[in-house]
């Protein structure tokens, strides 16, 4: 049997065995958003490329400021470069839940995402189908405010303060700072000493304009876009942590295509690794470059006075700062919205160091998270 085919049928196998996976966490989450293929985003292949062992490497990412390296690794050739003939075919998602759907019935191979949908992924798999292969982005997360109605940190009790979803890593950190405040939330409901509003992103900032919520736990640019509409930062969450770092993009893998494509795994690795130097040398070429990724997928680019605060909030990185998220898993259990997670294995960070060594940069922890 050919090893593409071989390879076909494995991914059909994966996809079935994922079924009872899939219903359960669309049962439970009521997700289901549909990616959309961004293939016209990607660069062209060398006419004498060759391929790796897999034909094509689907790759999945958001629209979003905080997917730069994916943004700009994708439309400007860095990762299609390191794969040679190996097609890279990228897929764009509106949420985490409908990527990891991708991933786990077998139509997305790797993927940029935020670190509550990989914990919560790994954890109903029983640790079977993604690992956490590289860092991407730390930062960009701010708690903004009606100046009129919140001017210190005080205020925001008895507030409606709006996060992106119930369980995703801003409403966790909201839910653990009011909780170190001595105030009390009820975590399914949001009703407490602060009123926790789970609204989307997208219609946040309407939310805000019509003073329906006080103010915004949220990632940017949605923080900004509440600035240029009269909000106020009144905390940035870089500040909350040591060396003012926390993980809020990293890279996952199908374990099936770690296993069965290292080689292409470690072509995107080195490709994400040389995009991310790219962005950190060219600040301002990078933030141009990602704003015309941006406008290419959504039909309309961030506006100058969005971008501009945007952009310098969120820093790219190679490290997935893995103690942050182990952090924010406890800070999950803690909150009551979880169960103490076993979180041993979603790390495997082998190809990433060795890409890291050999372009001469120190390499990485998995915080003890590792395959063995």
């Amino acid at each position: 049997m050919p090893a593409t085919t071989r390879t076909t049928l494995r991914r059909s196998l994966a996809a079935t065995a994922a079924l009872p996976l899939l219903i359960g966490a669309l049962a439970s989450c009521g997700y289901g958003s549909q990616a959309k293929d961004a293939s016209a985003e990607k660069a062209p292949i060398a006419a004498d490329a060759k391929k790796l062992s897999a034909p094509e490497v689907r790759i999945g990412y958001f629209p979003n400021l905080t997917h730069a390296t994916a943004l700009i690794g994708v439309k400007d050739g860095h990762i299609q470069k390191e794969l040679g003939g190996t097609v890279l075919k990228p897929q764009t998602f509106n949420a985490g839940p409908s990527e990891i759907e991708a991933l786990n019935g077998g139509s997305l191979d790797i993927g940029f995402i935020g670190p509550s949908p990989s914990i919560n992924a790994y954890v109903k798999s029983k640790g079977k189908n993604l690992r956490i292969i590289s860092g991407s982005a730390s930062g960009g997360v701010k708690l903004v405010v009606n100046p009129d109605r919140i001017k210190t940190l005080d205020d925001v009790k008895g507030k409606r303060i709006a996060t992106p979803q119930k369980g995703n890593t801003q409403d966790v950190a909201l839910l653990n700072w009011i909780s170190e405040q001595g105030w009390k939330v009820d975590p399914e409901s949001g009703k407490g000493d602060v009123s926790v509003v789970r609204t989307d992103n997208k219609v946040t900032p309407d939310a805000f304009k019509s003073g329906s919520i006080d103010g915004a736990w949220v990632p940017e640019p949605t923080a900004s876009k509440l600035v240029s509409q009269g909000g106020s930062v009144l905390l940035d969450e870089t500040s909350l942590w040591p060396d003012k770092k926390f993980v809020i993009t990293n890279v996952i893998v199908s374990q099936t295509f770690l296993a069965e494509h290292p080689d292409v795994v470690e072509a995107v690795l080195r490709g994400t690794v040389k995009t991310n130097a790219w962005i950190g040398a060219n600040p301002a070429e990078a933030k141009s470059a990602a704003n015309a990724a941006l406008e290419s997928l959504t039909g309309k680019p961030l506006a100058a006075k969005v971008i501009d605060p945007a952009w310098p909030s969120i820093a790219v990185t190679d490290d997935p700062l893995a103690a942050t998220l182990k952090t924010q898993s406890e800070w999950a259990v803690k909150a009551g919205l979880i169960d103490q997670p076993d979180l041993a294995g979603i790390y495997d960070l082998t190809l990433l160091n060795k890409v890291l060594k050999a372009a001469g940069k120190p390499e990485v922890s998995d915080a003890g998270l590792g395959v063995k």
